[in-house]
């Protein structure tokens, strides 16, 4: 395959899936991770994209959020199945967070109707869980991101600290194994970091495709989570950087969709 067709498919790639490696996109193309390299930098210089550690992202204005109904259909199979495999780590009496992510969506739609409280600063989580009658929902309010339908800012964080709950489930854009988590939105990534701050036990909700990533704004470091449950996409080095770190780590099959 020619370069520009190369460079062509990466960028449409990156249209569905926001981010990528240098390793998948090596064993795709069937070439060296050097020369993927190369095609990235063209790309960065050529702002058709946003080169991290380890692979690249969607060229996105810092602060940006992708909209609900495109992240809704993006990676679609290991969301739903990293959200059935979180289900089963809530039990009655359980006081729990769910963030705004589609992951965590995935999870609501997915959780019995048993005696459970739930934080949100989701809309669209709170509208599921609100058919479900034995489930007590707590909004935080605050500033409505449209794209997102989602609350953030000073009010959505103060109300939080009127809680402390024994689990937190969260997702993020990005999930470096040197750098920590970090998401696209700094007012996303200041509300999640306080719900690592008000919970007993952190469990990441994470698809293979986040790994080796960096987004704009930084949310925790990898220490502070407690759990790590993501697809068989991960590779092995993340394995056993993971479990060098003392994260306990839940891998649930799917099928691989990466696909040009």
């Amino acid at each position: 395959m020619l370069a520009a067709a190369r460079h062509q498919k990466i960028i449409e790639l990156l249209d569905v899936r926001s981010t990528v490696r240098v390793t998948e996109l090596s064993d795709i193309f069937s070439v060296t991770e050097e020369t993927i390299r190369r095609d990235l930098e063209k790309l960065e210089k050529e702002k058709k994209l946003l080169r991290s550690h380890g692979g690249a992202m969607r060229n996105e204005q810092p602060d940006s959020e992708i909209h609900f109904s495109e992240r809704e259909i993006q990676n679609v199979e290991a969301k739903r199945a990293i959200a059935e495999e979180a289900v089963k780590y809530v039990v009655e009496g359980d006081r729990i967070i769910l963030d705004a992510s589609t992951t965590a969506w995935y999870m609501a739609k997915a959780l019995p109707n048993i005696s459970i409280a739930v934080i949100t600063n989701s809309i669209k989580i709170a509208i599921e869980l609100g058919r479900k009658d034995k489930i007590e929902v707590i909004s935080t309010g605050g500033k409505l991101l449209s794209k997102s339908l989602s609350y953030v800012g000073p009010l959505a964080e103060r109300s939080l600290d009127m809680y402390h709950v024994n689990k937190t489930f969260i997702s993020c854009k990005g999930f470096h194994l040197e750098t920590g988590l970090s998401d696209s939105s700094e007012l996303q990534a200041l509300l999640k970091k306080r719900m690592i701050q008000h919970c007993d036990y952190v469990i990441l909700m994470v698809d293979s495709t986040k790994f080796d990533t960096q987004a704009f704004s930084y949310i925790a470091s990898i220490g502070e989570i407690n759990e790590v449950i993501t697809d068989n996409g991960i590779t092995p080095k993340s394995i056993q950087t993971i479990e060098e770190k003392n994260i306990k780590l839940t891998i649930v099959p799917c099928r691989n969709e990466v696909s040009v």
